[in-house]
């Protein structure tokens, strides 16, 4: 099934989701399963690092595939994000639609110093 046509949704439900990243490799943020028949609109990524004293980097992907399967195109690369500081990725300027059988990823430089907030809508 292919993604609705945004004329005639039907649903949007509203999500987020924040989650501490504990290891440094790829973390799946959002993924749309293959025929699930929506398409997600995200609306915002936010990256805290919850260090006191040390910066750590993020790099957002967009993957070709759910559950960060295939090879991302990289949206940020290794950004530093400053000790106790956060910083916007995706805001409504900026905003994306992840079509069917596409997710959002992170990877974190440092286990347990940044954490991911993320706003999107499940549209059907």
């Amino acid at each position: 099934m292919a993604a609705p046509n945004l004329v005639n949704v039907a649903t949007i439900t509203a999500k987020s989701d924040t989650a501490l990243l504990t290891g440094t490799s790829a973390t799946a943020v959002v993924s749309n399963a293959a025929s699930s028949g929506k398409v997600f609109k995200i609306n915002s990524l936010v990256i805290s690092n919850v260090d006191a004293s040390a910066a750590a980097t993020i790099t957002v992907g967009i993957y070709p595939q759910d559950d960060i399967a295939g090879t991302a195109v990289v949206y940020a690369n290794a950004v530093s994000v400053a000790p106790n500081s956060f910083l916007v990725v995706i805001d409504k300027n900026t905003g994306m639609y992840l079509e069917e059988d596409t997710s959002l990823g992170v990877t974190a430089s440092a286990a347990n110093d940044l954490t991911y907030t993320v706003t999107y809508e499940e549209l059907s």
